[in-house]
């Protein structure tokens, strides 16, 4: 009997999806979570974006960033129903830096967005992004909203000890920053849920990432732009066959009547 014959002879007897008296493993396991409704089975991957930039001259208020970015994820989730977008945008003097968390489509819309709005030039409202981080299948959300502050405070100046240090170090200590700042952020939205979130950041501006420490992100070689990033991603897998390993070519061996 075949491997086919030998599951369908093995399963109980009951009613499947299409009215049959016998159904496949597939549909049983298929009905199961539907009857359950086991949303853990089926609940979709989470992905977490870090991008930096400068804002532009052009940009008088810095709320206007904070609208803009609303009306975007307005329209990205009428697009992408059931993907909820949460995170922080901290506005500086003349720099942003921006941590998101959703769908891998709704991140790459994203920077999408930043490729596209560099195109137009003297209308941008930001200037040269780059992409600091993408974290991917993360287990849960480290935001419960999505929220952006202008900050109103002095952000530490960087630490003497990182000026020499590998970029790599510089992008540790950033990253750090943020997670601590959000695990911070959660634990007092639980204490204090209706506090504001400039009171949850003018408490603790040895969390603020120095706007210094951007800038040297920014200049820094090993980061990629969001055109980069796109133009990697999009572009074309290469795939080596094994013949194209081997040496001399393989040629193909004619009959001798033919040589």
């Amino acid at each position: 009997m075949s491997t086919t014959g030998e599951v369908g002879g093995k399963m109980q007897r009951s009613k499947g999806l299409s009215g049959n008296d016998r159904i496949s493993m597939f549909h049983r396991v298929l009905e199961r979570r539907m009857n359950a409704n086991l949303k853990e089975e089926t609940k979709s991957l989470l992905h977490r974006l870090f991008f930096l930039a400068k804002t532009s001259p052009e940009l008088l208020n810095k709320r206007d960033l904070g609208g803009y970015y609303e009306n975007l994820f307005q329209k990205l989730q009428r697009s992408h129903q059931g993907e909820g977008i949460t995170g922080l945008l901290l506005l500086y003097s003349s720099h942003i830096i921006h941590v998101l968390e959703s769908s891998s489509d709704v991140l790459y819309s994203v920077i999408g967005d930043l490729k596209d709005m560099q195109q137009q030039e003297e209308r941008a409202l930001l200037l040269e992004p780059k992409i600091l981080l993408i974290s991917h299948n993360i287990p849960c959300r480290l935001f419960q909203q999505w929220e952006y502050n202008v900050l109103n405070i002095t952000a530490k100046r960087l630490d003497d000890t990182l000026q020499g240090e590998p970029i790599e170090k510089v992008i540790s200590e950033c990253l750090t920053l943020l997670i601590k700042l959000g695990i911070h952020m959660q634990k007092t939205y639980k204490e204090f849920p209706n506090k504001p979130i400039s009171y949850v950041l003018d408490n603790v501006p040895e969390l603020i990432v120095p706007q210094e420490l951007i800038q040297r992100l920014l200049k820094s070689n090993e980061l990629l732009t969001s055109h980069q990033f796109l133009d990697i991603y999009n572009a074309p897998l290469s795939v080596i066959i094994d013949s194209e390993l081997v040496w001399p070519k393989p040629e193909r061996l004619l009959p001798e009547s033919r040589k």
